[in-house]
């Protein structure tokens, strides 16, 4: 199975530069897969197609301002890092640009001085593990000195961080956004609920390896990040109870599908777990506990493009896109949805 074989053109004008306001007011393909038909949709009109005794999948991770401007210490020259994993209380995996100017030892200041950098080490990928010093509290220094790490292919300017994160995001530690939740309003929600649908949140930290194309010509040939979850007991014993019930799994985005297909076992069957996951989803490996998926378009080539395929197959997959394409539906991270069923 070739890279290319999951290449699609996509034209320019169709990247999303903004949201859309209000969140569910963005557009919804659905793909039936029994009935083998896609129909037209606003996101609000998902709730039509959630049934009582359906369990909803979220993660409910929160995306830092995990992007950094600053200085070299020794020579003043500008450096941007971007912050990916947190390592224990002092020491994160980066990538910064220009990278040539952090050998180990080097150190960096960000907000004249009130947040300092010292590089440890360089990793086999060319990112940097570094050791951030501060006075006070690094979340609140963070938040001050810290800009959202939109993906490269958002240009424009977010006026509003919020509409980065979505309503139910809790927990800090994404580099990226689960953007198939940003459709998401507390009031589309309270409705699922009321309809008798569970709303059950997980965590996975979003890393930026989650968009980046396969650079590999042979998929399989991909080493893939590695990403933490958490799936406590209460959280297990909920979509388990679903589907014991005879409702579906739904997962909102693709993060959320990797996180139960780590913890379930062949039978479908979600154990509470922790740690870093490194699954890959692609066309052949057989999805075991989820039974519809909400996600976003996503970039050619991509590993999320190849988990939607492992979903509905590539050929339709790919055919789904394309009348995207050809219906002017807006695409990646500020786009609009897919609702596989």
């Amino acid at each position: 199975m070739k890279t290319s074989d999951f290449y699609y053109d996509l034209p320019e004008e169709l990247i999303a530069q903004k949201p859309v306001y209000p969140r569910d007011s963005s557009r919804l393909m659905v793909i039936d897969r029994n009935r083998d038909t896609i129909e037209h949709r606003i996101f609000r009109d998902v709730i039509e197609y959630l049934n009582p005794g359906d369990v909803l999948v979220v993660n409910e991770t929160r995306v830092i301002p995990a992007r950094l401007y600053g200085v070299k210490a020794e020579t003043g020259g500008a450096i941007e890092f971007l912050l990916l994993k947190r390592l224990n209380l002092t020491d994160w995996e980066v990538i910064l640009k220009p990278g040539k100017r952090a050998k180990p030892g080097a150190e960096f200041l960000f907000g004249e001085g009130k947040l300092k950098a010292t590089i440890l080490s360089i990793g086999e990928d060319g990112g940097r593990t570094v050791r951030f010093s501060w006075d006070g509290v690094f979340e609140e220094i963070l938040d001050e000195l810290g800009q959202m790490p939109l993906p490269p292919y958002i240009h424009e300017r977010l006026e509003d961080r919020d509409r980065y994160q979505t309503v139910y995001a809790k927990t800090d530690g994404s580099a990226a956004a689960p953007t198939a939740g940003l459709h998401f309003t507390p009031e589309l929600l309270e409705r699922i609920r009321e309809k008798g649908i569970d709303v059950v949140p997980v965590l996975l930290h979003v890393g930026l390896g989650t968009f980046r194309p396969v650079k590999e010509e042979n998929v399989d040939d991909h080493h893939m990040h590695s990403e933490y979850y958490e799936v406590t007991e209460e959280q297990a014993e909920r979509i388990n109870a679903a589907r014991k019930r005879g409702g579906r799994v739904i997962c909102v985005g693709t993060t959320s599908v990797r996180t139960l297909e780590t913890v379930a076992d062949d039978s479908g069957c979600i154990h509470a777990g922790s740690g870093f996951t490194q699954i890959f989803i692609k066309p052949g490996v057989r999805i075991r506990a989820v039974d519809a998926l909400i996600t976003n378009f996503h970039l050619p080539e991509s590993t999320l493009l190849m988990l939607v395929s492992a979903f509905i197959g590539r050929e339709n997959a790919l055919r789904a896109y394309e009348t995207a394409v050809k219906e002017r539906y807006r695409f990646f991270s500020f786009g609009d949805a897919m609702f596989i069923i």
